[in-house]
């Protein structure tokens, strides 16, 4: 089936409308800065937003702030000519803005899955006019895609993990069914312990309890609403959970985590270690 929905994504660089090698990019979204770096696009690229952080030589560029939360001013201050953006990048009136401008703005394919990276690369190699580099970072990724699930298939009897992004009123906001969360760790072999509801929501203590948790997965982050590993364990419910007590708090890099970019068969493979250290 991957290999179908490979053959069908690159084929969908030759039906989609591409620009001629466009010299000033700004890419919103750190997946789609780490797709046109891997492209060898990296030199065109003008200005990235606070999430591109890899690799370390984009965060030289100028900073446009949080995905989610731009300033078309400050975008279109930098004079692209192209604009690469994750799904989820926003608030909805600044994109209206960002298009009304007459720059090329390309929202690009946003699904948290491997068939979602794939589409996502040919999305960007079609943007950039570099097909047959898609096509090689294609082939590298699913590769090392199923190099990865191969591993975490042998799984025996999977841990229940929750994925905690933190916290907001007092209360733990964690990742549901269908979030990015929840795919990253069903391909790491793990069960989500929070069912029941779509997206990021915050739970109470009660249901906190009940989910039962035997491992916490964590974004390795500062800021507003972050938890530290010590704050985990001395909450009041989190610490009285099964991972509570024994301590199991893993943490990691959030892009790496749930970006779903070119580095997604890595961040399984550390999160299946992380979480199953006794498999070696």
């Amino acid at each position: 089936m991957r290999r179908l929905l490979l053959a069908t994504a690159l084929a969908a660089l030759a039906a989609a409308p591409a620009l001629a090698a466009p010299a000033r990019i700004v890419s919103l979204g750190g997946a789609v800065t780490e797709i046109v770096v891997a492209l060898g696009a990296g030199e065109q690229l003008v200005a990235r937003d606070s999430t591109s952080t890899f690799p370390p030589s984009v965060t030289t560029l100028p900073d446009v702030g949080y995905v989610r939360a731009l300033s078309p001013e400050g975008v279109l201050a930098l004079g692209p000519e192209l604009i690469l953006a994750e799904a989820t990048a926003g608030p909805p009136e600044a994109i209206e803005v960002l298009r009304a401008a007459g720059v090329d703005f390309r929202t690009l394919p946003g699904a948290a899955s491997p068939e979602g990276v794939l589409e996502k690369i040919a999305a960007v190699g079609a943007a950039l006019d570099r097909e047959a580099e898609a096509a090689t970072l294609a082939a590298d990724f699913t590769a090392r895609m199923q190099a990865a699930e191969a591993r975490t298939a042998a799984t025996g009897t999977r841990k229940r993990a929750l994925f905690v992004l933190g916290t907001q009123g007092g209360r733990v906001i964690v990742g549901g069914e269908g979030s990015s969360a929840a795919a990253i760790l069903a391909l790491a072999g793990a069960e989500n312990a929070a069912t029941g509801f779509s997206g990021y929501k915050q739970m109470t203590d009660e249901a906190l309890l009940a989910a039962a948790p035997e491992v916490i997965v964590m974004m390795d982050r500062a800021g507003e609403g972050a938890m530290s590993g010590t704050e985990v364990l001395a909450h009041p419910a989190l610490g009285a959970t099964p991972a509570g007590k024994a301590g199991a708090v893993i943490r990691m890099d959030g892009m790496l985590l749930l970006g779903f970019g070119p580095r997604t068969p890595e961040a399984v493979e550390a999160l299946h270690a992380a979480l199953y250290p006794e498999a070696g």
